[in-house]
């Protein structure tokens, strides 16, 4: 007898019994496995097939092999942009209007994907497909991914089979802060040992294709990659930094002006595409002095460094499809989530920890410190005048709606399924139109319920007509674009876009008027020219705000920050912390920037323990209290100038509550106690102010680069019971400031 008609039943024996198997979920025959690979911050011009003189054979090939496309744009953000790929729909519009560090309390701002969103791994998991993701998540409230989650919102919780990467926006690539599946875990090497994340990416890339070929050889397979690079910190290996040095010696207005005869040549744009004059903010290059010209050098080589780098990495992956027989057979999608970051500022940064915390980085001090460019000990970013050559030849920057911001490279490869070889695409597409192609591609459409949970519409519209038809129209349907304040619309070849400066009124922004078709590089503004056309775009674009859950528009990043920060834990005065806790992410952490605190660490000391008790941070900046050489220490780090206060005398074994109260006023007061007496004392103007580190908080040692001058990860060696940490009700955060030094991280 047969189940499949129905007749499965369960009698009082086997004999009376007909079993049932359910048929597995199989994909429509011939889909393919599909590879994202999602950089950060790299601006339209990076990819060498786009104009770049930076070395990126590897994703150079795949174009060669498929087709780049010139019109694909994104959010101006990365949280957004990653929504918008995900679920085919706008950021606005499930819930991630433009960051996941904060919930703004109006629902296009949750700083979460909502549920009602499916995402590309839930849809395609549903059909039969293996889902994989490793590298950068940051859709997910930096406020929940601690220890107790929430964790439906992490990859898991999202669609994704197996996951290994980091949450927030950043981290360091030499000490990352890992998760694998919902678990912290430390990293498995280390500098000295060559440890880089993005090869440690790239490894567990070919680990989890590897274990799926395997286990299931005939089932496909996504993998979403998205790498850390190049997102600052720009970190690479010395060799590779250094190589670039003559490359990008004359500077950034030369380097336009080669990048846009290339792309001419290479026909990314079109012969007659004008180079906009340079952004606001930005000097000649000429004016600059020699000492500047070599750091801002240095500070390019290294960005050029660490996306050189991922293309080797992404080239062992690419071999390792070929050695494994699966290479043709798969779709790959190499892609930006925004434009290059403008969080250098004009001068950029050899450590931006420092600026956000009052100590000043003078060029003397970047000139000093620019062999430490690109290692551990820094936290770069190049200045704005390199951001703007990356976007050549569009305007402005990420976190902008101008070309600059939201126009980015896109590379698809699929030697069985793309006929195209070497071909470009101009066509205009956006990051909420990806997922629609894909499902397009695979000759499936979009469920209607995930996990018992109705669907909202899918609001972007496929582009895969265009992949075998050049002469394939854009979509017909208009694309807003919001970020911050600053807006945009495209409709039918044209574009309105407003910049908004922060603080302004929003009824005084300048709308701008652009004929895409005929103005690639936004050069030609034709508001005065078409005042009606401006204005139909115009009430477009606030149709689509309403429709979209757009607004309210707020432009207030520090008060965001700040109001997040104390809503998630603004209440609590007093943290536990036992022996074995550790990965506390920052945003989880005490929050101790601007206010009096006492720390205390109770613990049974023998002679010769030693140890971190309590570290929150990284060498770029953080604070310790440790013991060493009997006796006990406190380091403040700001920007890597370490101040440390150790205790008069050394501790005895025993039994001991040792700590460290910080009084905040004009300056900070350190005194150190052993068992409630005071037992040294120092006062400096440095501390937190805005940000104390992008790396998170560790009890009975310091797992990443070493807050101190001491060896990571200095683990105690005595009996420690608890670290408590009590705050003052003394805050007072600086709203912008911290907005400031937020956005540096996004």
């Amino acid at each position: 007898m047969s189940a499949s008609d129905g007749s499965a039943k369960v009698g009082r024996t086997l004999a009376d019994s007909v079993p049932h198997w359910p048929a597995r979920v199989k994909p429509p025959k011939g889909s393919p496995n599909i590879l994202v690979v999602l950089f950060d911050d790299v601006g339209f011009s990076d990819f060498g097939c786009y104009g770049s003189p930076i070395k990126t054979p590897t994703i150079d090939a795949l174009a060669e092999d498929g087709l780049r496309y010139t019109g694909f744009h994104t959010t101006a953000m990365c949280s957004t942009t990653r929504a918008a790929l995900l679920t085919g729909r706008n950021h606005h519009s499930v819930g991630m209007g433009c960051l996941a560090n904060f919930d703004s309390g109006f629902p296009g701002y949750r700083g979460k994907i909502a549920h009602e969103a499916g995402t590309l791994p839930e849809m395609l998991r549903a059909q039969g497909y293996g889902t994989y993701m490793v590298g950068k998540w940051h859709a997910t409230p930096l406020s929940q991914v601690g220890a107790s989650g929430p964790f439906d919102g992490w990859p898991l919780g999202r669609g994704f089979n197996r996951y290994y990467g980091f949450m927030d926006a950043e981290t360091d690539h030499y000490s990352p802060e890992l998760v694998r599946d919902n678990t912290p875990i430390d990293a498995p090497g280390h500098f000295p040992d060559g440890y880089h994340l993005t090869t440690d990416l790239v490894d567990e890339s070919i680990r989890f294709v590897a274990d799926h070929i395997a286990d299931a050889p005939d089932q496909p397979w996504l993998l979403w990659l998205g790498l850390g690079a190049c997102h600052a910190p720009h970190q690479a290996p010395k060799e590779i930094i250094e190589s670039y040095d003559a490359v990008f010696a004359e500077g950034w207005d030369v380097e336009r002006e080669r990048r846009l005869e290339r792309q001419k040549a290479l026909g990314i744009v079109p012969p007659e595409t004008q180079m906009p004059p340079r952004n606001d903010g930005v000097k000649a290059w000429a004016d600059h002095s020699p000492d500047e010209q070599r750091v801002f050098t240095r500070l390019q080589s290294a960005f050029a460094g660490m996306l050189d780098h991922a293309d080797r990495q992404l080239a062992r992956l690419v071999s390792f499809l070929e050695e494994a027989g699966v290479k043709d057979d798969t779709l790959i999608l190499v892609l930006s989530d925004n434009g290059a970051s403008q969080e250098g500022g004009p001068l950029g940064f050899v450590n931006a920890m420092g600026p956000y915390n009052m100590k000043f980085e003078p060029m003397a001090e970047k000139l000093a410190n620019i062999e430490n460019i690109g290692g551990p000990d820094s936290h770069s970013n190049f200045p704005l005048g390199w951001a703007m050559a990356s976007n050549t030849p569009l305007r402005r920057y990420k976190q902008n709606t101008h070309g600059g911001g939201i126009r980015d490279p896109l590379v698809i490869s699929w030697k069985n399924g793309v006929a195209a070889r070497g071909e470009t695409r101009g066509q205009f597409a956006h990051a909420s139109d990806f997922t629609p192609t894909l499902l397009d591609m695979l000759g499936l459409t979009s469920p209607q319920v995930i996990a018992g949970v109705p669907q909202m519409p899918i609001e972007g519209v496929s582009f895969a007509a265009s992949i075998t038809d050049p002469a394939a129209p854009s979509k017909a349907s208009p694309q807003y674009f919001e970020m911050f304040g600053h807006r945009g619309l495209w409709k039918d070849g044209w574009k309105a876009v407003a910049f908004h400066p922060p603080g302004a009124a929003f009824e005084s922004d300048r709308w701008e008027l652009y004929h895409l078709d005929a103005d690639f590089s936004e050069t030609r503004d034709l508001a005065e020219q078409e005042p009606e056309r401006l204005k139909a775009l115009v009430d477009e674009w606030w149709a689509q705000a309403e429709r979209c859950n757009v607004l309210p528009l707020d432009d207030r990043f520090g008060p965001r920050f700040a109001e997040n920060a104390l809503r998630h834990q603004g209440h609590r005065k007093s943290f536990a912390f036992h022996k074995g806790m550790g990965h506390l992410p920052g945003d989880c952490a005490p929050d101790v920037r601007s206010r009096s605190y006492f720390i205390e660490a109770d613990v049974n000391l023998g002679e010769g323990d030693q140890g971190v008790l309590i570290a929150h941070g990284d060498a770029t900046s953080g604070y310790s209290l440790f013991v060493r050489d009997g006796r006990l220490h406190h380091t403040l780090n700001i920007g890597g100038l370490r101040t440390t206060v150790s205790s008069e005398q050394e501790v005895a074994p025993g039994r001991r509550k040792l700590g460290v109260r910080v009084i905040q006023g004009d300056g900070r007061r350190f005194t150190l106690t052993v068992d409630g007496q005071p037992a040294g004392e120092l006062s400096t103007h440095l501390g937190f102010m805005t940000l104390i580190s992008w790396s998170g908080l560790d009890i009975g040692r310091d797992r990443g680069s070493a807050v101190g001058d001491y060896a990571q990860p200095f683990t105690f060696t005595g009996a420690l019971r608890t670290v408590t940490v009590t705050m003052d009700a003394d805050q007072d955060l600086d709203g912008d400031a911290v907005g400031e030094a937020e956005m540096a991280r996004q």
